[in-house]
């Protein structure tokens, strides 16, 4: 009987540590919707070490000419990681333009190592929506942040 017992207790107890391990993978960059809301949640403490962690910013700086900041007529040119961290952060154009806007962040489509997240800005006073797709990759089991691309208005 105690043996018994003591065997159900362990698979109760593995059981119970697979599942505590499973519902915590998408904590830990494992899945890229969360990556978007953690790069939004960075941006609002200004937090430049964690968006370091969440952007991939050389890969960033190959789009320098696709302005971001939604609503701007000529794309502003960025040629450091910096400039990039500055305009996410603080008084950062792109900052104040996001936060300026609902966000509604979608559900993510994912394709080996590779992920798009869409994300819409929604300008309520002007009765205007932004859809955007943030390109994702995952390195070192990470997903980090790619693009970032505005897709249309309307």
């Amino acid at each position: 009987m105690v043996a018994r017992l003591s065997h159900r207790l362990i698979i109760m107890l593995l059981v119970g540590l697979f599942v505590l391990a499973t519902g915590c993978s998408d904590s830990d960059g494992t899945n890229p919707r969360k990556t978007v809301i953690a790069m939004f949640g960075a941006m609002e403490k200004d937090d430049k070490a964690a968006l370091t962690a969440l952007l991939d910013l050389s890969e960033l700086m190959l789009h320098i000419n696709e302005d971001y900041a939604l609503q701007i007529e000529s794309p502003r040119v960025f040629t450091s990681p910096e400039q990039i961290l500055d305009d996410l952060t603080g008084e950062g154009l792109t900052k104040k333009r996001w936060f300026s806007l609902q966000r509604i962040i979608n559900q993510s489509t994912t394709t080996g190592e590779t992920a798009v997240v869409e994300v819409t800005f929604v300008d309520k006073e002007k009765s205007r929506g932004y859809r955007t797709k943030f390109g994702l990759h995952r390195t070192n089991g990470k997903w980090r942040i790619s693009s970032f691309k505005t897709i249309s208005g309307g």
